[in-house]
């Protein structure tokens, strides 16, 4: 599979995991390395850099970007082999935190 339609697919998927998520691609001549996708759910967002294989070589910046917006808030490569795992973190990220509710007696 290509990279722009396993991107597209990708896409698609995300919109159902996340109703109401924006997700803005980016242009890769604008900022070398930074990642594909930025998606934007409630108030929180992660980049995720798409590869069509996991043998897919890595362009010059992209671990440094992936690495500094993971510590940020969430980022990483994805491909049709980690998907599962990352869109598994990526919903433990995105998932709403409450405080914890204290019973009074």
């Amino acid at each position: 599979m290509r990279e722009n339609a396993y991107q597209a697919e990708l896409i698609r998927t995300l919109r159902r995991m996340f109703p109401g998520c924006i997700i803005l691609k980016n242009d890769t001549n604008y900022m070398q390395g930074i990642p594909d996708l930025l998606i934007l759910f409630m108030d929180k967002w992660a980049m995720l850099e798409v590869k069509a294989s996991e043998v897919d070589p890595y362009q010059p910046n992209q671990e440094y970007y992936v690495d500094q917006l993971n510590r940020m808030s969430f980022a990483a490569f994805i491909h049709p082999m980690n998907e599962e795992a990352v869109l598994d973190a990526l919903q433990s990220a995105f998932t709403v935190k409450r405080k914890t509710r204290v019973s009074q007696r």
